[in-house]
């Protein structure tokens, strides 16, 4: 991937979840140090959570990123990108989590369907 589809990329941001294997020692198993080395320095890792959804999180993120930011005229591209770009450095300072209120018996009621009744 990196040599292949974006050989002229800087950095490689990847999202991944956190298999034992997605990390970037792996790369020491599968190459010869010096090239691990090279592949690993090109690579940016963010990880999903071990719990929760992280596509319910990244929606979240994108309705607050829209009401906090995004919700008037902005004029040209550039103006975008610099006003995004302040309000990630403020969200991420913040270290906002996800406060889950989704229980797995909430899940039980409203997801009825997808488990199986079991008779007694």
């Amino acid at each position: 991937m990196v040599d292949q589809i974006y050989p002229d990329a800087e950095q490689i941001v990847l999202v991944m979840d956190n298999l034992n294997t997605h990390n970037k020692s792996s790369l020491y198993e599968a190459f010869e140090p010096a090239e691990a080395k090279r592949i690993a320095d090109k690579l940016e890792i963010h990880y999903t959570p071990k719990h929760g959804s992280w596509l319910d999180m990244a929606e979240i993120e994108l309705g607050i990123l829209a009401r906090q930011c995004l919700s008037r005229r902005i004029d040209n591209m550039e103006q975008l990108k610099d006003e995004v770009a302040a309000w990630q450095v403020i969200r991420n300072s913040s270290e906002a989590k996800v406060n889950w209120r989704f229980t797995t018996e909430d899940a039980r009621i409203k997801l009825k369907r997808l488990y199986p009744s079991i008779e007694v």
